[in-house]
């Protein structure tokens, strides 16, 4: 099996929920792979190398198809946009699923800053820099517009979903992530208390690994 790890916000490649996924699995599961590509690009380019990824483990493991996407928070974005694309399973940390409304953030503060006087030389708007991640992603207009066109509205395989959520999450709307994935008809697991970045991930790993060989066998209901 395959797991790609998609790392949220301000995280890269040596996020430390990935980090001890593929430690577990390299433990206890070593039949595991775990990918954690570094995604700190625009949203397009986001969406075309994880596709590209996903083709690429699917050729050089012919005997082995199953491939797994781990999402937390605008990676979980990212997976349910993937697994509607690909038809992979999918496991969501805390999932954004409206960025192009959450990041908007960004953009009142950098307006917030500013001191109202009208540069004749700015640059154009769609390209001007609201924010930049700790990985090097600089946010513009452009990507929440880009994000803004990819609104997750539907699920097109709820069965190969299921989304870990914590009503303690201080950054996203725990709730209107729940009813969204519910509603939708994929499995939500609401767990009491927590923060968004789910900071008790490791000791929910043999469970997350559980909830993952379930997905691949389709034996969730």
């Amino acid at each position: 099996m395959n797991i790609i790890y998609i790392h949220g916000l301000d995280s890269d490649a040596n996020s430390i929920k990935g980090s001890l996924l593929e430690e577990y699995c390299r433990q206890y599961d070593p039949d595991i792979k775990v990918l954690r590509p570094d995604l700190n690009k625009t949203p397009d380019q986001v969406f075309d190398q994880m596709l590209s990824l996903i083709d690429s483990v699917a050729s050089k493991n012919s005997h082995d198809q199953n491939t797994v996407l781990v999402g937390s928070s605008l990676g979980g974005y990212f997976a349910t946009l993937l697994s509607n694309h690909t038809g992979c399973p999918a496991l969501l940390l805390n999932p954004s699923i409206q960025p192009h409304q959450t990041l908007q953030r960004f953009k009142h503060s950098t307006e917030a800053e500013d001191d109202g006087a009208k540069d004749e030389s700015a640059n154009d708007e769609a390209s001007e820099v609201l924010y930049t991640t700790l990985g090097g992603w600089r946010i513009t207009n452009a990507d929440l517009r880009w994000f803004a066109c990819h609104q997750l509205s539907s699920l097109n395989y709820p069965k190969k979903v299921v989304a870990l959520i914590k009503e303690g999450d201080e950054l996203l709307n725990s709730s209107l992530s729940a009813n969204f994935y519910r509603e939708q008809g994929a499995t939500v697991n609401m767990q009491k208390g927590g923060d968004h970045r789910f900071s008790d991930f490791k000791t929910q790993l043999p469970t997350v690994i559980e909830v993952i060989q379930q997905l691949v066998k389709g034996r969730l209901v």
